[in-house]
């Protein structure tokens, strides 16, 4: 049990859907284990599980407890390999190079950042398990204006090398094990929330830490939900939930998209916490995919009339300091949230560089001006956003692409506009045209409509006026690609 914390569950929009995705953690191979050899993904690769080639022999499993761990120190202790692009002058906040004394000088706090008008969760994902240690390697910062209706989720990688309050440089997801262990006050959520103001100048309010079973069982209440995935994704995934991680026997090569798709709690969990065949980078994408589509699913069906109820029933799902009086008290609020009012923002290259620790750790360095930039935008209410929502999109697909009128929307919502898919009139289009309904007819603001499409030469129509509360139809040809980085899309 988490010091200074009790079990609680989230319901709300800002408490159900914010809380919900901190479950999401690593797989087995990143303790160090992988009970199979990768192979690659058939071409035709689809939901439908390819059986993967077991290796000849299987490595002894290594237990959580076994995992070399970065001796801690108050800044790095030598310069970072020639071909790091990172220099340590110039780590995040202000760790200097080692001083040839060899004494080692602690970083200066950053400032704190963001207005006393936000409400700042920080949702953690943890595996833990009794007599075992454990990483929270899923840390994501959901930054609320309740009164303003909007929000910003920032995505932490596990590995970046920060200064922790009275243990010096270390990995982030190591902050919170530590504080345990070491009677912080706060314990493990005390010190992860003083590494994170120390380190970003963000101000966490509360925090909610989630295992596997219980993100499982929120998405499962919630009856599933609709995930758009543009970029497909492969990954190795267990054949059934309850069969043995350590059996190679028992594990698939399993994709999934493009396409809209519905996820129960496991597959969800899945989606959210693969990385053998990508990066803790992607990881972090997904995960704020997967809540976003927790938020869409939580506006759809009375979540909010449900507080109470589904208060007692996740009670044991979610560790966090948020009461069911908080809840209630953020709920008149959350009438005011869409998908378009939320930001999404990573801390991933060029943010963050490669670095080889003296101990041999590969962490992430943070790269101090662009990182204070992506905070400072991060943290700051956006009236491009206030804009950008009263822009009402309406997508329609004329090709024979199933759901990629969803991906598309999915795409402008990331980008800030209202869009909404609708049936198309006629199939088989091959060029995507952007239809201006507005009576401004402003060239600039169609630009900006096809640059967030990826679509910065498609052909448009004029019809002033003609669409009533619609301010563009985009109509989706075969030239439409939907895979696009949603980092590209801030508002």
């Amino acid at each position: 049990m988490m010091a200074g914390g009790s079990r609680r569950s989230a319901a709300v929009v800002v408490g159900l859907a914010l809380l919900g995705l901190a479950s999401c953690q690593r797989a087995p191979s990143d303790a160090g284990y992988l009970p199979f050899i990768l192979v690659t993904a058939a071409p035709n690769a689809s939901p439908t599980p390819t059986p993967f080639q077991p290796s000849a022999s299987s490595p002894t499993p290594m237990q959580l407890g076994d995992l070399v761990t970065e001796t801690p120190s108050p800044t790095p202790s030598a310069a970072p390999l020639p071909s790091a692009t990172a220099d340590l002058g110039s780590l995040f906040p202000t760790a200097a190079a080692p001083p040839s004394s060899g004494l080692e000088s602690q970083p200066s706090p950053l400032p704190p950042l963001g207005g006393e008008e936000t409400v700042n969760f920080l949702l953690i994902g943890s595996d833990k398990r009794p007599g075992s240690s454990y990483r929270t390697d899923t840390l994501l910062i959901a930054i609320v204006w309740p009164a303003k209706g909007q929000a910003s989720l920032i995505s932490i990688p596990r590995d970046l090398w920060i200064y922790i309050p009275s243990v010096g440089m270390q990995r982030i997801n190591t902050a919170y094990q530590s504080g345990e262990l070491s009677g912080y006050p706060g314990g493990g959520p005390g010190l992860l929330r003083e590494a994170i103001a120390y380190n970003l100048g963000i101000r966490i309010d509360h925090t909610a830490l989630v295992e596997f079973d219980g993100f499982r069982r929120i998405i499962d209440t919630l009856g599933g939900i609709e995930v758009p995935i543009s970029c497909p994704y492969t990954d190795w995934r267990l054949i059934d939930p309850s069969y043995d991680p350590y059996n190679e026997d028992n594990w698939w090569l399993y994709s999934v998209g493009p396409g809209q798709i519905h996820m129960d709690g496991d597959l969800a969990l899945w989606y959210a916490r693969s990385r053998s065949k990508s990066s803790d980078f992607d990881r972090g994408r997904r995960q704020q995919e997967v809540l976003r589509a927790i938020l869409s699913k939580a506006l759809k069906t009375d979540t909010i009339g449900k507080i109470p109820l589904l208060y007692s029933e996740l009670s044991a799902a979610v560790v966090t300091d948020v009461s069911l009086a908080d809840l209630l008290r953020l709920a008149p609020y959350a009438a005011r949230f869409s998908s378009p009012d939320v930001r999404s923002y990573y801390i991933r290259p060029p943010l963050v560089s490669a670095w080889m620790t003296p101990g041999g750790a590969s962490v992430q360095l943070p790269n101090e001006d662009a990182l204070s930039e992506m905070i400072r935008a991060a943290t700051t209410y956006s009236e491009v956003s206030v804009y950008r929502k009263a822009v009402r999109v309406e997508v329609q697909n004329a090709t024979f692409i199933e759901s990629l009128e969803f991906l598309a929307a999915s795409r402008l919502n990331y980008a800030g506009y209202d869009a909404v898919p609708a049936p198309a009139g006629e199939q088989g289009s091959t060029v995507t045209m952007l239809v201006d309904l507005t009576a401004e007819q402003d060239p600039a603001a169609r630009q900006s409509l096809a640059h967030a499409l990826g679509l910065p030469a498609a052909p448009h129509l004029a019809e002033p006026s003609a669409g009533g509360d619609i301010s563009y139809r985009v109509i989706l040809g075969s030239d439409y690609e939907a895979c696009f980085e949603p980092q590209d899309l801030s508002h």
